[in-house]
């Protein structure tokens, strides 16, 4: 089912007489396919409203990120939080949609500056497995009512809500990009730079750790800031480290957010999420797998073929959590895709997706 308006939508999920696979452009895959009739938001598509002056767009969900991004670039700006594309590494086709980056609180490196994609959601429309239309928060930055619902549906994964319309706000493309780009470190070294490095007042737009080992930062603003910048870490936490300016520099992080390392190596995909100091420990506990980092080594992924390689359990030790974002086979031994909930938490989710979605019909069982 690929309903092209609202009412179309609310229509189709009213009448189900049984579970949903509710998708965008079907390029973020996460998790075993759920067991039900295939329902797209795809058909829904277009800019609806953008306001450069205002720094706001709205656009219905199925509206390709593509066409977003050529729209703001138009006016010389740009999503703040820099989706990732994941077609190259789950091995996807079709086009990503403003929705489904949406639903997944999809976020690239510039979240260390400018906060995740549900920071930049201002208001969302959606419709709830009962198939009544609900609409929360705003149009402009000012208006923040129902702004916890907002950023509720941001990560939900189509299990509260199909997604119709997104509110965003968007910001400025900067002047100039410059990126510094590290020697040879050992991992505790390199992770201690990046720590360094955005604990400085210096205003980092990107810290991470490529597939090739390579710490690397990333400036943004005017010109004469990002060189002023630059001149004070080298002469201070980054001596020695290589500069590299303009679509070159673009080039570095686009790789590093899209993952295209990963690209065509099979195996498992991990994604865990942890205090940048705790990297280490976790990536020498698992007996040092193919890694990229970014967050400043908060955000850690990683590729292996092992099939028993205990990322939860180490993950877990250290308070934090990892999400299996690619796998391989149908063996009932594969852990689910979403780390396990606490049980206090867990029943606090429930009983929220029991609110939304009382018939439990969309993507059931995708998040426990």
């Amino acid at each position: 089912m690929k309903p092209e308006n609202e009412a179309a939508l609310a229509e189709c999920i009213a009448s189900a007489n049984g579970p949903l696979r509710i998708i965008g452009g079907g390029t973020r895959p996460i998790g075993d396919p759920v067991d039900g009739e295939v329902l797209s938001a795809s058909g829904m598509s277009g800019v609806t409203l953008y306001e450069p002056g205002a720094l706001t767009l709205v656009a219905k969900a199925g509206t390709p990120v593509s066409e977003i991004e050529d729209t703001l670039a138009a006016e010389g700006q740009r999503l703040a939080f820099e989706p990732m594309d994941h077609r190259a590494l789950l091995g996807t086709t079709g086009t990503p949609t403003i929705g489904g980056a949406v639903a997944g609180n999809v976020s690239g490196p510039r979240r260390i500056q400018v906060g995740a994609c549900r920071d930049s959601l201002l208001g969302v429309r959606f419709v709830d497995g009962m198939g009544r239309v609900l609409k929360n928060g705003g149009r402009v930055m000012k208006n923040v009512t129902g702004y916890d619902l907002v950023k509720l549906m941001a990560g939900s994964w189509g299990t509260l809500g199909v997604l119709t319309e997104v509110s965003l706000k968007v910001q400025a493309i900067p002047e100039t990009e410059a990126t510094l780009v590290a020697p040879e470190l050992d991992l505790g070294n390199a992770i201690s730079a990046l720590s360094k490095a955005l604990g400085s007042p210096f205003d980092l737009t990107g810290a991470g750790i490529g597939a090739d080992g390579r710490a690397m930062i990333r400036l943004e603003g005017l010109a004469q800031s990002v060189s002023y910048r630059v001149q004070q870490l080298q002469s201070s936490i980054c001596v020695g480290w290589q500069l590299v300016e303009g679509e070159q520099s673009a080039m570095l992080w686009k790789a590093l957010k899209n993952l295209d390392a990963f690209s065509g190596q099979d195996g498992f995909v991990w994604r865990v999420s942890v205090k940048p100091s705790d990297a280490p420990e976790v990536i020498q506990a698992l007996g040092t797998p193919r890694t990229i980092f970014d967050w400043g080594g908060g955000l850690i992924s990683i590729v292996t073929d092992d099939p028993d390689l205990p990322v939860r359990d180490v993950v877990a030790s250290l308070g934090g959590h990892a999400t299996l974002v690619r796998s391989v086979g149908q063996s009932q031994q594969k852990p689910p895709a979403f780390h396990p909930e606490p049980a206090p938490l867990a029943l606090l989710s429930q009983g929220i997706r029991d609110k939304f979605d009382p018939r439990g019909i969309l993507n059931p069982g995708l998040m426990g």
